[in-house]
């Protein structure tokens, strides 16, 4: 990461606000793009953390987006600040958005691209965009968004050129996240989780991640906790553990649609198909694509 975090702004996020955030000693930070597996990975700290599916607080207070403007700063630093346990910390930014700190164990969690922007674009008709927009005090934010057909916005997201810093979950942004984490992978407080990953294996992945988080969970504990933590069981839950402090949200219960992977590439005609991984190609190194196209 370097010693001077790029700022990534929007209509309701600012990543300046880690400049001002004093870490601790064996903080976590979740570091995703959007609809990647993050609360699943937030479930899967909390649950590491604790020990205990019955967690003291919900998901969305113990691990708060810290960059999301919707949140009051002084409510949100003051929340953390007065927090005992393990902190494990959301955020949609970049790693090279980050302040650089070693005593942090940054978590980057990636998903097949095209899934990912499925599961965005049904995200985006479950958003209040009143409620947003008098959150933040932005009234631009209210306009409601008339979005194509899947098969069309999926074409128009591979096809565009916004840069990462104009727009994070654009075809740029997203693969601007992955390769730079992908470039730090070998650094000891990196630590990278394949969506693909958490549905085939849950038991094994979640071992693995305790171990590089210096957790000490017993292979039998590990089982019973991952219980809690599959998809089915987050959706199950679906009203509880949908990040939503803020009700902005209008259906809770719509937050974990379906999980499941090859949506995105289901959604694209061969034509397309190729396009995609044409630019991925360009975009990307191999063992990385290798590895996200996975599963």
């Amino acid at each position: 990461m370097t010693s001077q975090p790029i700022r990534y702004l929007s209509a309701d996020e600012d990543s300046a606000r880690w400049l001002d955030f004093d870490f601790r000693d064996d903080d976590i930070v979740i570091s995703t793009r959007s609809k990647s597996g993050t609360t699943w990975v937030q479930m899967i700290c909390a649950l590491l953390i604790f020990e205990t599916p019955d967690l003291p607080r919900p998901l969305e207070e113990l691990s708060p987006w810290l960059d999301w403007l919707v949140l009051s700063k002084a409510d949100l630093f003051e929340d953390l600040g007065a927090q005992t346990h393990r902190r494990f910390i959301k955020t949609h930014t970049p790693l090279d958005g980050l302040p650089n700190d070693d005593r942090v164990t940054y978590v980057v969690v990636a998903r097949h691209p095209l899934d990912a922007a499925v599961s965005l674009y049904h995200q985006s008709h479950n958003i209040n965009r009143q409620r947003v927009a008098e959150l933040t005090g932005n009234p631009e934010l209210a306009k409601p968004k008339k979005l194509p057909p899947l098969d069309e916005w999926l074409l128009s997201w591979t096809g565009s050129d916004a840069t990462a810093q104009d727009h994070l979950e654009s075809f740029n942004g997203v693969f601007h996240h992955l390769t730079d984490a992908w470039s730090r992978r070998h650094e000891s407080n990196i630590v990278l989780v394949h969506y693909a990953d958490l549905l085939h294996d849950l038991n094994s992945e979640m071992k693995r991640i305790a171990a590089l988080l210096g957790i000490n969970v017993t292979n039998e504990r590990v089982g019973d906790l991952a219980k809690a933590a599959t998809f089915e069981s987050m959706q199950a839950n679906g009203d509880k553990l949908a990040p939503d402090p803020s009700a902005v949200l209008l259906d809770k219960s719509r937050f974990f649609r379906s999980g499941r992977s090859g949506a995105g590439t289901e959604g694209l005609s061969s034509a397309a198909l190729a396009a995609y991984h044409s630019r991925a190609s360009r975009t990307a190194p191999p063992n990385l694509l290798t590895w996200l196209h996975r599963g």
